[in-house]
């Protein structure tokens, strides 16, 4: 069993700040387990006991994961003084103390983004030695050809890193657009890294420039096609080991 603080409880699941939610705790306007609670610092159990603020029982869950569909214009940060950031687009029932992108997507690339507040899960997500696959599927200003995909497949050098072997393949046709020719612009790349601009500067180093980028899939995880631009939704339990398979 692990006990919290309830007013911490409370404040973790975005009811309030500390100072609020102690203020409504004395206010006796929580109850635990049907009991009114009178103490800030009544200790709980967050997964098994039932907490209720105002008669609203609180589905009350220490970590949150969310698929977004991102949009481009949108930064993957937590808050930005400048510009709208991905955590804004959150609903605020879903907002959460510690909400952060898990692997970032440039500022003008859209698709499949996880944003979590669990810190061990993002991680193992993002390290390298997991090997966890990202597939992005791209639009380029000129075709692929052979020697591109042997390029990738031993690891595309570039002044500062090489990056490790990735599979770069011309979309299926029943995912390309038509009206995009040669559809050798349109392409599938799969990586186990993600450093800074990493599929731009790969094509780039190929002499390509990436004209329009879409990440499709983490893992076994696939964006939900019915999540439109910007749209945001819990995933399953199912969804979040999907990551790692």
């Amino acid at each position: 069993m692990a006990l919290e603080r309830l007013d911490k409880i409370l404040a973790s699941q975005n009811i309030g700040s500390r100072k609020e939610v102690g203020l409504m705790i004395r206010k006796g306007r929580v109850t635990v387990n049907g009991a009114v609670v009178v103490r800030p610092e009544h200790k709980a159990d967050e997964e098994q006991d039932s907490i209720a603020v105002e008669g609203r029982e609180l589905a009350v869950s220490r970590f949150i994961y969310l698929m977004m569909n991102k949009p481009k214009g949108v930064l993957s940060a937590s808050r930005d003084t400048r510009a709208k950031t991905v955590v804004d687009l959150v609903p605020q029932e879903w907002q959460r103390r510690g909400l952060f992108p898990a692997g970032r997507l440039d500022k003008d690339t859209e698709g499949l983004l996880i944003l979590t507040n669990d810190g061990d899960y993002a991680h193992k997500m993002l390290s390298p030695k997991k090997k966890v696959e990202k597939i992005y599927d791209a639009v380029l200003d000129l075709p692929i050809d052979s020697q591109d995909i042997l390029a990738f497949s031993v690891g595309v050098k570039m002044k500062d890193f090489e990056a490790l072997p990735a599979k770069l393949s011309v979309l299926p046709p029943e995912l390309a657009d038509a009206k995009i020719t040669p559809l050798q612009r349109q392409v599938r790349v799969c990586i186990h890294e993600g450093k800074f601009h990493q599929v731009k500067r790969m094509f780039m180093a190929r002499g390509k420039t990436v004209l329009a980028l879409r990440r499709v899939q983490i893992g076994s995880l696939k964006l939900d096609p019915n999540l439109s631009s910007g749209e945001i939704r819990q995933m399953t339990a199912k969804e979040i080991l999907a990551v790692f398979t």
